[in-house]
């Protein structure tokens, strides 16, 4: 080979290898955002339930409108007055887009109701324990449906993760749950665990099907989140008004016992759907649920001096846990952005991918 040759070789490595780093580190960036903006809004909505009462189906469908206005207004500084020209051609001229974001708004109905159904015929422990396995049906989803490949190293960290999550979420047993949990036959247990199951897999489903619509059309990310906000917002409202909460909207309104905090809340949720639509864009639902899990560890730590809450004593095991699956998984050479672990550069690119 001659020196230009090398030269030439040399520069394409090199801008290889400044891509992959830009990538990675567009990945941690996000993941570190979605964190610290759950926690935030953990915090926050822990708060406003201690100071006020209001309907969180009602928060919910309301922190939808807001993610639409949100995104109204990031294409409106874009296209300026072709604002209503682009998304009608966006939206009313592409209906198949539409039904095709119905999908996971319905799933996401079914799995309320699931959940739901199974926390009225599981003890609070079985049920926290259980869903956790969601952790687990999101990765399979992803590899079939993303035809994505996972090792045994990450697959070990996801195991590890979903124990550590459960963990930090168990409450010890009293009284009043064993007596809960007898209440319930066997049948009725049954049920509520084969609901909750199903629930799992609704969830990593509707989840990787999303990540799947953003990563692989043309659309822009505001635009994809208009869309899944209109249609949870239909599923907002039929989960609302074939509750009783439809009949307290009724006699007490819709934003009854609305604060500011409330409002911060509602602003804090609109802004978590449109981060967590930009984590699966640049990176995927496991890299997701691993920032939740970690938020789950902050909020609570943050809660002891805030809320004089009181963990559990199996927190503390399930934190390490979840610490150390967030290091097994980042360390996998299949896996590009390395949260706490970077690699170094003279392991060269392909340790990075």
């Amino acid at each position: 080979m001659t020196p230009d040759t090398d030269e030439t070789t040399d520069k394409a490595a090199e801008a290889s290898h400044r891509k992959l780093l830009s990538e990675r580190n567009k990945k941690i960036g996000v993941a570190v955002l979605l964190t610290f903006q759950v926690t935030a809004m953990v915090l926050t909505l822990r708060y406003s339930k201690t100071t006020t009462k209001y309907l969180s189906s009602t928060a919910v469908v309301t922190a939808e409108f807001g993610k639409i206005f949100i995104c109204v207004a990031v294409l409106a500084a874009e296209y300026g007055t072709s604002i209503f020209s682009h998304l009608n051609a966006e939206l009313a001229q592409k209906p198949r887009d539409m039904l095709l974001l119905a999908v996971p708004a319905l799933l996401y109905l079914v799995q309320n109701n699931l959940l739901f159904y199974a926390m009225a015929n599981l003890d609070a422990a079985v049920y926290q324990v259980t869903y956790q396995l969601k952790i687990l049906t999101t990765a399979m989803c992803t590899v079939l449906m993303l035809d994505r490949r996972l090792s045994a190293q990450q697959w070990t960290a996801l195991i590890v993760l979903t124990l550590g999550v459960a963990l930090a979420q168990l409450q010890p047993p009293s009284t009043k749950s064993t007596t809960d949990a007898d209440v319930h036959g066997i049948s009725e247990q049954s049920a509520g665990i084969a609901a909750l199951l199903v629930a799992c897999f609704t969830s990593g489903f509707a989840g990787v099907y999303t990540e799947k619509l953003l990563k692989q059309t043309q659309a822009s990310l505001w635009v994809r989140n208009i869309q899944l906000a209109l249609w949870s917002v239909v599923a907002g409202f039929i989960g609302i008004y074939s509750t009783n909460d439809g009949a307290i909207v009724a006699e007490e309104g819709f934003f009854n016992g609305y604060t500011p905090v409330v409002w911060v809340v509602v602003v804090l949720q609109a802004c978590s759907g449109i981060i967590v639509a930009l984590v699966m864009k640049i990176a995927d639902n496991i890299v997701k649920n691993f920032s939740v899990a970690m938020s789950l560890l902050l909020a609570t730590v943050l809660s002891i001096p805030l809320f004089q809450f009181q963990p559990s004593p199996y927190f503390v095991f399930g934190a390490i846990l979840v610490l150390f699956s967030v290091q097994l998984y980042s360390t996998s050479k299949n896996y590009l952005p390395s949260f706490l672990f970077p690699k170094t550069d003279r392991e060269g690119p392909e340790s990075l991918v």
